[in-house]
């Protein structure tokens, strides 16, 4: 039966980056990490900030990369091939410009639609076999708009609604860990 181990937030390095939407990701495993009240560890050689955690008895990696967010690929797979998991074990946490902010979607393979973190690990890992949970941040309103508006923070009531969603999704995560995806996208899309 196939479990998620190791899940992993998407953004970008960086005290100026912290805050800004492209970090979703790394929000929601910073979230799971102080719930569980671990911390992240440095591992230079696998590029990434890692914690570990037990979630529904399963152990599962929670992973940071330390690579700006157009080459979190490589150290996802370097992660993935480490620890010996399989890219349907594997949850990639991300922005997601096509839905409402405060929204939150998962989704079982599918194409990158532009983001390039996703695209990057597409290329390192080779399929696009992976669970997402697409986290919703708006959209700007024109393509011309984008980069900044990825690159920015969100409003006071926008971050109140990114940080709902994610508690929400943690509250699925069990759920998650052991692949009962039917019921958690329900629980998801009829929001």
């Amino acid at each position: 039966m196939t479990k998620i181990k190791m899940i992993v937030g998407l953004g970008n390095i960086g005290k100026e980056y912290e805050d800004t939407r492209h970090n979703v990701g790394e929000w929601f495993i910073a979230k799971i990490a102080q719930d569980k009240q671990e911390s992240f560890s440095v591992n230079s050689r696998l590029n990434s900030n890692i914690a570990k955690v037990n979630i529904a008895y399963n152990n599962v990696i929670l992973v940071f990369p330390t690579t700006y967010m157009n080459n979190s690929g490589l150290a996802v797979s370097k992660v993935a091939n480490f620890y010996k998991i399989k890219p349907e074990e594997i949850l990639v946490a991300h922005d997601e410009l096509d839905i409402d902010c405060g929204q939150i979607r998962l989704k079982k393979g599918g194409g990158h639609g532009g983001h390039n973190g996703l695209r990057s690990i597409h290329q390192h890992l080779g399929t696009n076999e992976y669970l997402r949970l697409r986290i919703g941040i708006g959209h700007p309103g024109h393509k011309s708009k984008v980069s900044n508006y990825v690159l920015s923070k969100p409003s006071v009531e926008q971050k109140k609604q990114i940080d709902i969603s994610i508690d929400n999704a943690i509250c699925l995560l069990d759920d998650i860990i052991n692949y009962q995806l039917e019921p958690v996208m329900q629980r998801l899309h009829t929001k």
